[in-house]
């Protein structure tokens, strides 16, 4: 029988330490995102809701859900609010929701609701999902990335404007609610390639992640970031600005490669293709073991991680379930065999 529970197990690989046995991303319960009050305050469009009906976030993008990826939003495709980002003033304004947040209530509706002893309370108030993933909200990413090259002062300028609102919600919510961590996301990256370069990042999108974590670094507490896609070449400031966690941690990067470059300095959570071979037709119950353990067997033995296997998956509910519960079922078989 192990001696840590879950969440000290977890705590211990998050610090740096070599854990008693692998953890799992779900093991500490993470709450990511806002508490819920004040989640349906800020309205942030992480999805659920039917297929077809459209809803709004606070700056007025509408978002639709899709069932290949489990429901979750994403902005309603082709319906932009801008087109031209020097325009973005008479556009972008600041939402009145955030003045209208009571955080006192929230806090006291929220903070016994939080189980402390089972649960490494992270939260991540925002006004939208991530700077780079706002700025193509607004405008799609293709006129985004024109914005990017051809105005790059007037898209910092909005990134500054965004960033304030994000600030100033995180100063509170580290006031009110006293958490453990904190919690950003922004997608920069696709399968196989970021969308912007280093240089661009560096300029347009660096200092204004780095000017969100500073209240978190400044506190003393976790940060964890999300980020898919391939991105190898963005960690090194990632770390830098404090974040000392990274989900969903795709294998498409070199993770071992980070793993040795950067020991105990930041968790990997994930390291699974949910989107490759495991969701496909034709692959076998034993193809989904194998691989499971193909990725605990190449990423354990290093620690700084955490394993998080899923299935994003257009087969269907049921199958989806089976196909996570054989993953399951390997992981729970082999998570106790690669430390002493």
């Amino acid at each position: 029988m192990p001696k840590l529970t879950p969440l000290e197990n977890y705590k211990r690989a998050l610090n740096g330490e070599t854990p008693e046995y692998v953890p799992s991303m779900m093991d500490s319960g993470v709450m990511f995102g806002v508490p819920m009050s004040t989640d349906e305050s800020l309205g942030l469009m992480i999805g659920g809701w039917p297929q077809g009906e459209v809803r709004y976030d606070i700056f007025g993008v509408p978002y639709v859900t899709e069932a290949n990826i489990g429901l979750g939003a994403l902005p309603q495709p082709g319906v932009f609010i801008l087109d031209d980002i020097t325009k973005w003033r008479d556009v972008i304004k600041r939402p009145a929701v955030i003045d209208e947040i009571d955080w006192d209530y929230c806090a006291s509706v929220d903070i016994p609701k939080i189980d402390r002893e089972t649960m490494l309370f992270q939260g991540g108030p925002a006004i939208g999902n991530g700077y780079f993933e706002m700025l193509a909200s607004f405008m799609g990413f293709d006129n985004g990335l024109i914005a990017c090259m051809e105005e790059p002062e007037e898209v910092k300028d909005l990134m500054n404007f965004l960033c304030d609102m994000n600030v100033e919600i995180t100063k509170k919510f580290l006031y009110h609610y006293k958490p453990e961590g904190w919690f950003m996301a922004d997608d920069i990256a696709h399968d196989r390639a970021p969308f912007i370069s280093v240089e661009l990042f560096l300029d347009i999108f660096e200092p204004v992640w780095r000017r969100s974590a500073a209240p978190v670094a400044e506190a003393g507490l976790h940060a964890s970031h999300h980020n898919c896609g391939k991105l190898d070449e963005f960690i090194p400031y990632i770390i830098d600005m404090g974040f000392d966690s990274w989900n969903p941690a795709e294998p498409q990067n070199d993770l071992v490669a980070i793993q040795e470059k950067f020991p105990g300095q930041l968790l990997i959570q994930g390291g699974f293709a949910g989107n490759g071979p495991v969701c496909w037709p034709e692959t076998t119950e034993e193809e989904i073991r194998a691989y499971t353990k193909q990725q605990l067997d190449t990423l354990a033995p290093r620690g700084s991680y955490a394993f998080g296997g899923f299935v994003m998956s257009t087969l269907g509910q049921e199958e989806s379930m089976k196909r996570s519960g054989w993953i399951m079922d390997e992981f729970e078989k082999l998570r106790y065999s690669y430390y002493n």
